[in-house]
């Protein structure tokens, strides 16, 4: 089992395919003019604004919905991974695919907007919805669909619950078959409760926590201020090939700081999009640069503070033979002995300032950043198995989902931290693959949308949306459903 995951991965995730993330992701910074730099504010102001509705969420809430998925053990264990295997220099590609994917995640999200569908009272959306109406190809889109219920419900959610298990066992010695009972009990209280209890749960848990780790992160490095600038030299330099230590290991620094950044932050994953078509918005364009904003939350600032603790503290170790396997690994740099790669990097860095406190405040940091993310892919799951049963009653089907997530969240939680990663990996690939072809091919509806919000802007305006009068076809919702539901802004001006 796990020399066929392994070869898949390398499949999935060979060179060729790293670099093409990080061509596609500067492709459309050029399509967008760097939307991600110019819009800079509205990113951040448009999260705070909207309200839900009977049909869809918040803003704010489908942004929480969002960083609940990417906010999860990538941000602690994925860090930590990506400089055992990839050295310091991982964390420069780590942000540099975080800027980049984040035009990346303002396409795939405003593409969800513009194809969403309101079905049985609830708007719905992402790639399999915008793979069938803006491509026309629906063996495409159930392709899609399908892969992406076998990642979120089976391939990745053991992920995170294995990283809770692995950190609450570290600070607490709890059995991890114990942790993974109390995470199934708690998920079930909330996915059984719909949507809405997923959001009303990931807008209160998810910034609480985010702001609780950077904080701590900030006071370890104004306790090592002076490190700063040797620090970020380290960075830079280990990801160029400048360092002398670390110079020989550049290729693994780009490869696992890519693939860990794309892991934390899901840019061009397709995984944010379906969160976004939730939002009650007057234009797509709006709920992209939304969804933008949360790359950057995710990695420049929860993945960053994380590193900084690590590095800034030097506890962690970086291996000359790469593989996910360690046995008879040599290594470039050995500050800790005796702890796996993982989130006890983290709980070691902690605890060198505030000793006995590392091994606590991680698992509670991890076991509600996982926690959220394993609700989100539940919500993501759910979306596609209500693309794929359209408007048939799919009561019993919903129900077995959510027994199938709750069964592999716990049986991640009691496998091997390895295997766990490489499943994940492989979900996280497929889905990256079908989603990246799809959204290069759809590219342009999306930049047509982002010029008709940057026009109405100008003019001094609120967006609002109008497909038809953009030569867009087959955004259903927007030509039917929206001006039915709350009448478009011309129509008001007319009144």
């Amino acid at each position: 089992m796990e020399e066929f995951v392994g070869w898949l991965n390398g499949v999935l995730w060979h060179d060729y395919f790293i670099y093409t993330i990080l061509g596609v992701g500067l492709l459309f910074s050029i399509l967008t003019r760097f939307v991600q730099v110019r819009h800079i504010k509205d990113m951040f102001v448009l999260m705070f604004k909207g309200k839900s509705s009977e049909a869809g969420v918040s803003s704010f809430q489908a942004l929480s919905i969002a960083l609940a998925g990417r906010v999860g053990t990538g941000n602690i264990a994925g860090v930590a991974t990506a400089i055992a295997f990839g050295g310091p220099g991982a964390v420069f590609w780590m942000w540099t695919i975080a800027f980049i994917g984040s035009a990346s995640a303002f396409i795939e999200s405003t593409l969800a907007q513009i194809y969403k569908v309101k079905q049985k009272g609830q708007y719905r959306g992402g790639p399999a919805f915008y793979i069938e109406k803006g491509m026309g190809v629906k063996w495409f889109a159930y392709l899609f669909a399908f892969a992406a219920l076998i990642a979120m419900a089976i391939l990745m959610p053991g992920v995170q619950s294995n990283s809770i298990a692995t950190a609450v066992d570290n600070a607490f010695s709890i059995p991890s078959w114990v942790t993974g009972l109390i995470i199934i009990v708690l998920l079930a209280i909330i996915i059984f409760g719909g949507v809405k209890r997923i959001a009303t749960a990931a807008q209160v848990i998810v910034p609480f926590m985010a702001i609780a780790y950077i904080l701590l992160s900030f006071i370890i490095v104004l306790i090592n201020i002076t490190e700063v600038p040797a620090i970020i030299s380290l960075i830079v330099r280990s990801a160029f090939a400048m360092d002398s230590a670390f110079g020989g290991i550049v290729g693994m620094a780009i490869a696992w700081g890519v693939k860990r950044g794309i892991y934390s932050n899901e840019a061009g994953q397709g995984t944010g999009a379906h969160p976004a078509a939730a939002a009650e918005v007057s234009h797509p364009a709006k709920q992209g640069l939304v969804q933008a904003a949360s790359v950057y939350i995710d990695t420049l600032l929860v993945c960053s503070a994380t590193a900084f603790m690590i590095l800034f503290t030097g506890m962690y170790n970086t291996y000359e033979e790469q593989g996910d396997s360690l046995e008879s690994s040599t290594y470039i740099v050995e500050n800790v002995s005796g702890v796996e790669h993982g989130p006890a990097y983290t709980q070691e860095a902690i605890d060198t300032v505030f000793p006995g406190f590392g091994s606590a405040f991680v698992a509670i940091a991890l076991f509600f950043f996982a926690f959220t993310t394993i609700m989100a892919y539940y919500y993501i799951a759910e979306t596609n198995v209500a693309y794929m049963l359209g408007n048939r009653n799919g009561t019993i089907a919903m129900n077995i989902l959510k027994l199938v997530l709750l069964g592999t969240t716990m049986y991640g939680a009691v496998q091997t931290a390895d295997l766990a990663w490489a499943l994940g990996d492989v979900g996280l690939g497929i889905m990256v693959w079908l989603n990246v072809i799809a959204i290069i091919i759809l590219v342009k509806p999306a930049l047509i949308t982002l010029k008709d919000y940057e026009r109405q802007k100008k003019q001094g305006l609120d967006p609002v949306f109008d497909p038809k009068a953009l030569g867009i076809k087959n955004a259903d919702f927007w030509e039917h459903e929206y001006n039915k539901d709350t009448g478009s802004e011309a129509e008001k001006k007319t009144v």
